[in-house]
């Protein structure tokens, strides 16, 4: 940084241009002549009531001599804060308290140990793009999530590459899934979940979403020879339906061997995105798995828009869910969102007990 001069050089030259001595200046804005002298000889810092004065006294205003003093301050400064710069890119990089408090990384001082373990955790240096594999060696890309949801994949690949299960083939998978629907009848039997899956190859996982980053739920794989897919879930919606329709919509994914899915606001009055086609296939595909849409269409038609216990019993036992599910697909078509909420089970309790879990306080 070039070298900038003290405002003392700068009134010096206003003093020479008037005739003026140092005393003069004094009197005329009422302060002592030491201190004009140790401003002249850079010893003392001109305050906001001296640029005033100085303001004043040379018809500059204020602003000039503190931009002055600012700027010669400034450039007495080391202008290179490498650690500053690095931990603000870390910050940027990944939700570093967040992961600190939930255990994901060490608490640390120094940012090159802070960066050591976020290299151990992604598996990779900054420099280069966290990959998740897939189909046609297709990655997620940063610039498409948040560094939360990121960490949140992340933790996911982790505690699925924990898991044994036996090999996965997609024809068997696809054929099995009215093993997987069937269990959809009770909230016990959700328990079940991720021990069939593991038997079909599949590894699930819960992971708590960080607050504020909207995730419902991914599909990926940990090899990119497509062998051992994974479905992870974050459950923040402690309910019947939101768990079925997002495990379907994921599990339509691995069927579709889609690239990567990190699905945001599956369940909800409204999504912070359009679906594209991708994610619109797996949406109407799993709603299908669950409830056949003619089945539900002439059920509303017939009963609604009045839709009560009694009913809605009667055609979820028809059909073989628990009712919960067919009160979520009626509001998501119908917006009648506070209609039989009660029958809206918590099913997050059951599903841990039998799923590697990371959150409301279970750590792997």
């Amino acid at each position: 940084m070039a070298q900038i001069p003290p405002p003392g050089e700068f009134i010096r030259a206003e003093l020479e241009r008037r005739g003026w001595g140092q005393a003069d200046l004094a009197k005329v804005i009422g302060r002592p002549l030491p201190t004009i002298n140790e401003i002249i000889l850079g010893k003392r810092g001109i305050m906001p009531e001296m640029a005033v004065a100085l303001g004043a006294a040379f018809g500059n205003g204020a602003m000039f001599w503190m931009q002055k003093e600012s700027a010669y301050r400034l450039s007495l400064v080391n202008q290179s804060d490498p650690c500053t710069e690095l931990r603000a890119k870390l910050f940027e990089w990944a939700p570093v308290k967040d992961m600190e408090k939930r255990g994901w990384i060490k608490v640390t001082h120094r940012v090159e140990d802070l960066e050591v373990e976020l290299r151990n955790f992604f598996g990779h240096s900054l420099e280069e793009e966290p990959r998740i594999s897939a189909v046609a060696r297709q990655t997620f890309r940063t610039g498409h999530f948040t560094s939360s949801q990121m960490a949140w994949i992340f933790r996911a690949k982790q505690l699925a590459a924990l898991l044994n299960v036996r090999r996965f083939n997609l024809d068997v998978f696809k054929s099995s899934l009215p093993k997987i629907r069937a269990l959809a009848t009770s909230p016990q039997k959700t328990a079940q979940v991720p021990i069939v899956l593991a038997e079909l190859g599949v590894r699930y996982v819960v992971v708590e979403q960080f607050t504020g980053s909207r995730i419902d739920g991914a599909a990926f794989w940990l090899e990119e020879d497509l062998n051992s897919p994974v479905i992870v879930q974050s459950i923040r919606f402690d309910r019947i339906d939101s768990f079925w329709h997002t495990l379907a919509h994921e599990i339509r994914h691995i069927v579709n061997v889609d690239h990567p899915s990190l699905d945001t606001d599956l369940v909800g009055k409204s999504r912070a995105t359009p679906l594209d086609e991708m994610e619109e296939r797996a949406d109407v595909e799993g709603a299908a798995m669950l409830i056949p849409p003619d089945a539900l269409r002439s059920f509303m038609a017939r009963v609604g828009p009045t839709y009560t216990k009694e009913r809605i019993n009667q055609f979820a036992q028809k059909i073989g869910v628990h009712p919960g599910i067919v009160v979520g697909q009626i509001q998501k078509l119908t917006d009648l969102w506070n209609a039989n909420r009660e029958m809206l089970v918590k099913i997050r309790n059951l599903v841990t007990t039998t799923a590697i879990t990371d959150g409301w306080g279970k750590t792997v």
